[in-house]
Parts: C-alpha cells; sequence; structure tokens
C-alpha cells in the first residue's frame, strides 16, 4: 500500500492554492488519475517521486517511510527507486532511441521487447530531433520502464499518440505491468484514453 497524507502550495495563473491529498494507493496495480487543469496532479506524482518537497506531509511505501516532513525524513529520488515519465519527455538530445535504454540497462532481451511494444526498433538509431511527438513520448515511456522498477509514475503519457497506436501501445502496456506485478500511477486529463488499464480511478481537485 502507498500512504500519502500531504498539503503543498500551488502557484497557478488564478492565485495560489493548496493541493490536500490524503488518500491509500494500491500495490501491484494500476491508479488512474485526472482532474482539471491546475489541481496539482503532476505535484503530486514529483512528490512521490521526491523531485518535490510537501510544506507537510507523509509518504509511506510498503512500510517503509519515504517522506516524512515531521521527522525530517526524506529519501532522495535514487533511493526511492521509481520509473518517471515526464509530460515534456524529458529526453537526452544528443543520445539515440537505443541510447537512452542502453543507459538504465545492459539487459538486451529487455531492450529488444522495450523497443517492439513500443513499436520504436526501426528509430532506434534515430535521436529525439529525427522522432516526431508520439515517437519521442513512447520513447519517454519505455526509457522509464528499462530499469524494471517496481513503481512508476506516468504523466500525460499517451497525449501526442494517435487513436491506434494509443489502443495498441496501452494494450501492450497493460499486459506487461500485470505480468511484471507493477504498480503504476497514471495522470490524464482525458479519463477515456486509459480505459485500455484496469484499475483505481482517483480524482484530484474536484
Amino acid at each position: 500500500m502507498i500512504e500519502i497524507n500531504i498539503q503543498k502550495k500551488l502557484n497557478i495563473y488564478s492565485g495560489e492554492q493548496v493541493l490536500d491529498f490524503t488518500g491509500q494507493l494500491p500495490l501491484n496495480t494500476i491508479t488512474k488519475i485526472s482532474g482539471p487543469s491546475g489541481a496539482g496532479k503532476t505535484t503530486l506524482l514529483k512528490i512521490i517521486a521526491g523531485l518535490i518537497t510537501p510544506e507537510n506531509g507523509r509518504v509511506i511505501v510498503e512500510g517503509t517511510t519515504w517522506l516524512d516532513t515531521e521527522k525530517k525524513i526524506n529519501l532522495s529520488p535514487q533511493k526511492r527507486l521509481t520509473g518517471f515519465v515526464f509530460q515534456d519527455h524529458a529526453l537526452f538530445p544528443n543520445m539515440t532511441v537505443l541510447q537512452h535504454l542502453q543507459y538504465a540497462t545492459n539487459d538486451k532481451q529487455w531492450i529488444n521487447h522495450l523497443l517492439s511494444i513500443a513499436e520504436m526498433t526501426a528509430f532506434a538509431s534515430n535521436k529525439p530531433s529525427h522522432l516526431s511527438g508520439g515517437q519521442q513520448q513512447r520513447l519517454a515511456v519505455i526509457r522509464a520502464l528499462a530499469v524494471r522498477p517496481k513503481l512508476i509514475l506516468m504523466d500525460e503519457p499517451f497525449s501526442a499518440l494517435d487513436t491506434k497506436t494509443k489502443a495498441r501501445f496501452t494494450s501492450a502496456l497493460s499486459s506487461l505491468f500485470s505480468n511484471m506485478r507493477m504498480t503504476a500511477l497514471i495522470v490524464s486529463h482525458n479519463p477515456q484514453e486509459l480505459d485500455a488499464f484496469a484499475g483505481e480511478e482517483i480524482s484530484i481537485g474536484e
């Protein structure tokens, strides 16, 4: 179980508001997170990953405290061992698709499998500037998966994909998550695009 109880100030276009989230998220399954723009969905993922620290709160994963502001516990992102898919992809411009994956793992069979499910095998030698937006997005996803994280956090990971590609990719990921008993938290402004994933649904800011 992932136990979260956090408060974080948000600076948005309409002024300042507070992300106040308390919940228990199940392990080894998928949780789909929706909510209006500015509600703090991305901020929540970054707090779990250790990329942002809230003013107050706790994050406890499988009984291990990752964050406790009162006790001044705050594990580094490296120690949390999460995979993170950024909304802006955060790819390395001078690395090819293959090099992005090799940076994370030496397992050639795993790399080939990830390239296959993302339909990126033919683009393995391409750098991000020679990829479409949808291809960059798929690369960001499989790069996060390359380290075989127990917990993967995905911020709008399918927004640039066309309908047919999205359907194939989400179906492949759903099977992968299930087979690996991986915990996935997926943020989307369009909950319908996550229909391929069975799991919990939560909404923030509504």
